[in-house]
């Protein structure tokens, strides 16, 4: 009888503790305690501190990192109210941030002719580049692309014959429909015979300040090719949506990419009149990810907008000013003191690139209207002479406005000197500088500036080592927004052949990881709410199938990303099965 009696007590107990936890469970529930995500089985890298950290768990609730820990400890805290994801191996980090990029041209890059050469595309010749375009037009017209065949990311370093097409070479895909081939810099646009007269270039067109219209040999009839400003405003304008229709269908399609690479903040490095079609989509609710603009300093008037500030409204905003002082080293329209070894078609020896803005006072101008209205000033260098232009305007901007933590960020300083280093750290300018260039124009820089000055190509270890904050950046549409190719370059600095670009200028595989996570938070005001997997932060994370910092250097490129993840919602997942590149 008494073992019955113990036997009926403890059911009685059972039945108890069992009420007590459903009623537990029921008044979470009435409270508003929303379910939690226990992520486990993977490596969790939290990017907190200057060596690597890593957690068994991690737990989101309602889009905010509230554990990162032990398992154990993660289900104690958690209670019942939560559901367990295994990650199987893979390994989790924060979401990416791209240092520098143009957020808006993803889209375009996405439904344009791709004429990027391998391995990112198939244009390797000129023969290829007319193929390409003949194709893409016989499959998707232009009615998306306002009467035009647009392609981008041409690379006259790569192509066999080693030069820019021309509009007789355009011609051959068609004389009747305008056709442009954006080069991979955006610094550069070609257009067909058509495409001259809808422009409206002819012989008697002087070239604007700040761009060339190259010329026919022994004419001044344009022959296609355009530099700078003589092609950057046009070539915005036809790679940009037109309708509301057009506008959703591209931004749509950039987000798709930036999410397939991980992005849970992109960049949109020089907004112009395309920050109102950035900012009717964010108002529509359209946005996934976090977008942050940098407007042209020829905008002003959009920093007396809603947008401006460092709260997101509806994933957008607007972060800062932008300003650029001059070209791109792989088109030779950078900046520099020294003349480029192989000068350009239609340049003498001695030809040295050209600066944007040639009067240091109009520079002056636009800085200190930055300064005196705490605008984060994002600045385009690459030449060592747009760099010190940019190093004389910050001098005096300071003394008169002050440069307590504006986080003023130099960007790609490809060609920067060492004592320029010594005055960004003086300065305080963050370096957003652009390893992937070793790898993709690293033989090319030999040939144009020097086997020696190729070597120091975007020094982003010297200026570490300075003490110098740095980022790193893909510049997409530049190239592909392949945000793990950006940290397998800037860990090996490989260019095509197989050429190390500067061993000394190699980061650790943690290094190229702080640049996209903790550093790049840092860089966009945002390290309070992202950039590390710490309770509290945003749920913004991404899932690797494998771990960059125990895979061979030379495999980080090959890493794929599996899942990402915006604020504890996935706005993007890769099929188990799929093994196709990114």
């Amino acid at each position: 009888m008494r073992i019955i009696s113990y036997l009926l007590m403890g059911l009685v107990l059972m039945v108890s503790w069992s009420c007590k936890d459903g009623d537990k469970q029921k008044d979470a529930s009435a409270e508003g305690v929303s379910e939690a995500t226990l992520y486990f089985g993977g490596g969790i890298i939290t990017m907190e501190g200057d060596s690597p950290e890593y957690a068994e768990a991690l737990a989101e609730r309602d889009g905010k990192i509230v554990f990162v820990g032990s398992k154990e400890e993660a289900v104690q805290q958690l209670g019942e109210n939560y559901k367990e994801v295994d990650l199987k191996g893979q390994t989790m980090l924060p979401g990416f941030i791209d240092g520098h990029a143009h957020f808006f041209g993803f889209g375009a890059q996405a439904v344009m002719a791709n004429l990027l050469a391998s391995p990112d595309g198939n244009v390797n010749t000129i023969d290829d580049l007319v193929a390409t375009l003949s194709e893409w037009y016989e499959a998707n017209g232009t009615d998306k692309t306002q009467g035009w065949i647009v392609g981008m990311g041409y690379d006259d370093a790569i192509l066999k014959e080693g030069r820019h097409p021309t509009k007789e070479d355009l011609d051959k895909v068609s004389t009747e429909v305008p056709i442009m081939a954006v080069h991979i810099s955006g610094h550069f646009a070609v257009v067909n015979s058509k495409g001259l007269e809808e422009i409206g270039y002819t012989a008697e067109t002087k070239d604007p300040s700040g761009g060339v219209i190259r010329r026919m040999e022994n004419s001044m009839e344009p022959n296609g090719v355009l530099e700078e400003l003589a092609a950057i405003p046009i070539m915005i304008q036809k790679i940009s949506p037109t309708s509301p229709e057009l506008v959703k269908y591209y931004m749509d399609k950039g987000q798709e990419i930036a999410t397939s690479f991980g992005y849970t903040t992109a960049q949109e490095g020089r907004a112009m009149q395309n920050h109102l079609q950035m900012a009717e989509y964010a108002e529509a609710g359209h946005f996934k990810i976090d977008v942050v603009s940098y407007v042209d300093y020829m905008f002003p008037q959009y920093f007396d907008s809603e947008w401006y500030g460092n709260d997101y409204k509806n994933h957008y905003r607007i972060g800062g000013v932008k300003l650029t002082l001059d070209g791109s080293p792989q088109g030779r329209t950078a900046w520099r003191h020294e003349p480029y070894i192989l000068p350009p078609d239609g340049q003498k020896k001695g030809y040295s690139g050209y600066p944007a803005i040639p009067e240091d006072s109009v520079v002056q101008g636009i800085v200190n209207k930055a300064f005196e209205n705490d605008w984060q000033l994002l600045a385009h260098t690459n030449g060592d002479a747009a760099a010190d232009q940019l190093l004389r305007v910050l001098a005096e901007a300071g003394e008169q406005y002050g440069n307590e933590d504006r986080r003023t960020v130099l960007i790609h300083g490809q060609l920067l000197r060492m004592d320029q280093l010594d005055s960004l750290k003086k300065y305080d300018v963050v370096a957003s500088l652009f390893p992937m260039h070793t790898f993709y124009w690293g033989d090319w820089y030999k040939e144009i500036i020097g086997p020696e000055a190729a070597q120091k190509i975007s020094p982003i270890k010297s200026a570490l080592n300075r003490g110098v904050k740095v980022t790193a950046h893909t510049d997409a549409p530049v190239a592909l927004p392949n945000l793990m190719m950006i940290a397998h370059t800037a860990v090996n600095r490989l260019s095509r052949s197989g050429t190390v670009m500067g061993p000394d200028e190699r980061l650790t595989p943690y290094e190229a990881l702080q640049c996209l996570t903790s550093w790049s938070a840092w860089q966009h005001f945002e390290e309070d709410r992202k950039g590390t997997l710490t309770p509290g932060k945003l749920a913004d994370l991404v899932i690797l199938d494998k771990d960059p910092l125990k895979v061979d250097p030379l495999d980080i490129m090959n890493i794929r990303v599996m899942e990402t993840i915006k604020e504890g919602e996935t706005v993007f997942k890769r099929p188990g099965d799929m093994m196709a590149k990114n």
